[in-house]
């Protein structure tokens, strides 16, 4: 076997488990052979040296290390420095992958030693079993399964900084990882595995990092895609799986009969990426248009994959078993509709199922090919109709007495990824600051007359204007006028919108207005809306499948969001905007400016008083709601686990639903592997699930309660007091500049918005 002679890292003894230490050694060694062999051993001491002094460092005592290290730092060239950081960052990135794998290992374990009566913790097993506990019917469980609604949703910003090459790379280690694990590997096997896993870390240190280009929107779409086709898409009948198994195994056989006919998709995705126009100006129309079809691509071709599979399973034979009709007539009109090869034809002349999903994959396969031309669909099959497909097969299977095999095949697997991803894949939300739609409703109001300076307006005077000119018929501008450029790109956008909606009503998301302040900013997107063919009033009804977020971002924003939801609620125009969708309003939470704006602490106990308050408005006027938090990775940007975000919000907030952010930053360490999406996922649900628990339980509002708000209130504002002395004081930003690499981390090449939306050489806190 070989000898590598790289770090020596000894993880023993450092409170991490013997798997664990282990991985870490080996990979160490590997990497270290490898900076030996490509860099040679001037460069492998020096880092050797480095890490061990400033592990030595930490010891008490030992602060001479700190000094020897510094001095080893300053003797190094610039080519030297590169590498050592090269190294160590090849370093981590190998470390925090072994992680990954070791929480697999640890809940691979806690899997196998639970039972129904212990689950493993924050399982969805677990949530079950706690309702089994607490009394709750087979009925009143699936009950409050039916009012979950959990949308993770895709953001670009803040970038994932590595390339999507190096993504793929340590995808392949974790891969190598899992294979060590096993504990019937020969020795031999064993020794090929550690060879290849040195190869691949060779190829990672030998790789650029820095993108030679920034990237554009298109890259950041199909960085996205990367992770629905290497997680998400396996991962998400994987958590319905779960679902199935934990009711059976609490409830009885019985109780998963009709599973896959009654149970509720809970969980759906969406995307900001190609959607966020907020300070990124390269988001076009024409951009979220290519993301649309990008993603009706990925959808597809991920179907044609699972069909084949699919294909291979149902060989059911027409000469051994009686096929029912309804399958017999389907077959008939895909015949008249769409002409099959006659190979194809006589292969499955006895195989009714596999020619049925033969002609599903080819009719797909067609929407394939016209989304790549831009040419016309040669047939007409939609999402619905997929799936109408999907679960005659099902009904099929079962009236030919095997419907149990459909368990066992991929055709459930299919059913909930049809029922989840669509033919859409992600839905898109829209996002635009309000100064934007202010502009452009100010352009359009002065072309048609009726107000010369609506920005100067009092939001007294521009309620009034706007209720006024949402219930006009006309438009405000004649297709000849000349109107401004941000104008044409507000209103091209919703006219896309509409396009795109009439084409697939599940393909765009939500409008969601940064900033919102006033009610205005909600009422001058629907005008907007109005003048682009979507928005319709007419006998005091409102016809429209556009859905308006605001986004409340600052601390007087979350302060005074109380009183602007009143505000918007009580506003009869809005009121009738409510009733088109089904009297539901989504609020949007910003945890990142509000976290510039206040503080860490201010921050967190602002956030916990809006949900708590705003659910207490929509109740008052009888409005279903959602929150959706836009939380990041950082504790700056409202970071931590989700599950443990969820359990903490306030009880009368809960609804079943929620949506939240998933943002670039944290996007891969959640989804670049299946095991540890499947992991966050459930954890999710588990925790969704123990808060429609707790809100069957009583929380009295009790002096000790009061006492403790007040108290918490006491420490936010000294908090926010602290902070923004130190944040506005005149040399801060001077020295913060001199302290951190803030303009060289702005100057690298990570994505396609801009780093401020100020001018190019300006950064600061915004």
């Amino acid at each position: 076997m070989q000898d590598w002679k790289g770090i020596l890292v000894d993880a023993e003894g450092t409170g991490v488990s013997p798997h664990f230490s282990k991985h870490v050694n080996l990979l160490g060694s590997l990497l270290g052979h490898s900076i030996r062999e490509q860099l040679g051993d001037d460069i492998f001491h020096k880092v050797e040296e480095l890490r061990r002094l400033c592990k030595a460092a930490y010891q008490p005592g030992k602060e001479q290390h700190r000094e020897d290290a510094l001095a080893l730092i300053r003797s190094l060239t610039n080519d030297e420095i590169l590498w050592l950081l090269r190294s160590f960052t090849a370093f981590f990135r190998l470390v925090n992958n072994a992680e990954k794998h070791e929480i697999f290992r640890v809940n691979h374990e806690r899997e196998r030693a639970a039972s129904t009566d212990e689950p493993r913790t924050e399982s969805i097993a677990d949530a079950i079993h706690r309702f089994k506990v607490a009394g709750f019917s087979l009925e009143d469980v699936m009950k409050k399964l039916a009012q979950l609604n959990i949308e993770p949703t895709l953001t670009a910003h803040p970038t994932e900084a590595r390339r999507r090459t190096i993504l793929y790379k340590l995808q392949d280690i974790a891969v190598l990882l899992e294979e060590l694990q096993r504990v019937d590997q020969t020795p031999a096997e064993t020794e090929l595995t550690i060879e290849t896993l040195y190869q691949q870390i060779s190829i990672m240190l030998a790789t650029d990092e820095v993108r030679a280009e920034s990237m554009s929107v298109i890259d950041e779409v199909q960085n996205g895609m990367y992770f629905f086709e290497s997680s998400i898409w396996e991962t998400v009948p994987q958590i319905y799986a779960d679902i199935e198994r934990a009711l059976r195994l609490n409830y009885g056989e019985s109780a998963t009969e009709k599973f896959y006919e009654t149970v509720p998709t809970i969980l759906k995705y969406r995307s900001w990426i190609g959607g966020d126009r907020d300070g990124n100006p390269y988001v076009t129309k024409e951009v979220t248009k290519k993301t649309l079809q990008i993603q009706r691509i990925t959808a597809m071709q991920q179907y044609l994959r699972e069909l084949r599979k699919l294909r291979r399973e149902v060989s059911v034979s027409s000469r051994l078993t009686k096929i029912p009709d309804a399958l017999v007539e389907s077959l008939k009109k895909d015949a008249a509709q769409f002409q099959l090869d006659e190979i194809s034809l006589r292969q499955f002349s006895n195989e009714p199922l596999r020619l049925k999903v033969r002609y599903m994959g080819e009719k797909i396969d067609a929407l394939i090919k016209a989304e790549q031309h831009s040419g016309e669909k040669p047939v007409a099959y939609s999402a619905a109709d997929f799936l109408d497909d999907l679960e005659l097969l099902a009904d099929s299977l079962k009236k030919m007495g095997i419907g149990n095999a459909a368990a066992a095949t991929h055709l459930n697997r299919i059913i909930m990824q049809a029922r989840t991803f669509g033919f859409h894949l992600a839905a898109i939300d829209i996002r635009q600051h309000s100064n934007v739609h202010e502009a452009a409703v100010a352009d359009l109001l002065r072309i048609a007359g009726v107000a010369e300076k609506y920005e100067s307006l009092s939001e007294a005077e521009r309620l009034e204007v706007l209720s006024r000119e949402l219930k006009n018929p006309r438009p405000l501008a004649p297709y000849w006028a000349t109107i401004a450029e941000n104008t044409e790109n507000v209103l091209s956008t919703m006219q896309m919108i509409r396009d795109a909606k009439l084409q697939d009503p599940n393909t765009i998301g939500c409008y969601i207005i940064s900033m919102t302040h006033d009610v205005s900013d909600l009422l001058e997107v629907l005008l907007l809306a109005k003048e682009a063919g979507m928005w319709h009033y007419a006998n005091g009804k409102v016809q429209t499948d556009l859905d308006v977020v605001p986004l409340l971002e600052t601390i007087e924003d979350l302060r005074d969001g109380s009183d602007l939801l009143d505000a918007i609620f009580s506003h009869p125009v809005y009121r009738d905007q409510l009733a088109a969708r089904g009297n539901f309003q989504e609020i949007m939470l910003g945890y990142s400016d509000s976290n510039k704006d206040g503080g860490y602490w201010m921050a967190n106990w602002a956030l916990y008083q809006a949900q708590r308050d705003f659910a207490a408005v929509c109740r008052k006027h009888n409005i279903g709601f959602r929150y959706f938090h836009g939380r990041g990775g950082t504790v700056g940007r409202g970071g931590g686990r989700a599950n443990q975000a969820i359990l903490a919000m306030p009880r009368n907030s809960y609804t079943g639903q929620i949506r939240f952010t998933e943002q670039g930053e944290v996007i891969s360490f959640r989804y670049a592997l299946p095991y540890i999406a499947r992991r966050h996922l459930e954890q999710i649900v588990n925790a969704m699930l123990q808060s429609a628990l707790q809100s069957e339980e009583s929380l009295p509002l009790s002096v000790p309660l009061n006492d403790a708000y007040q108290t918490m209130e006491k420490l936010a504002t000294s908090a926010m007091a602290a902070y923004q002395q130190l944040i506005y004081h005149p040399k801060f930003w001077k020295w913060y500049i001199s302290v951190t690499p803030i303009e060289h981390i702005s100057r690298l090449k990570i994505a396609s918005r801009p780093v401020s939306r100020k001018a190019a050489d300006q950064v600061d806190f915004e």
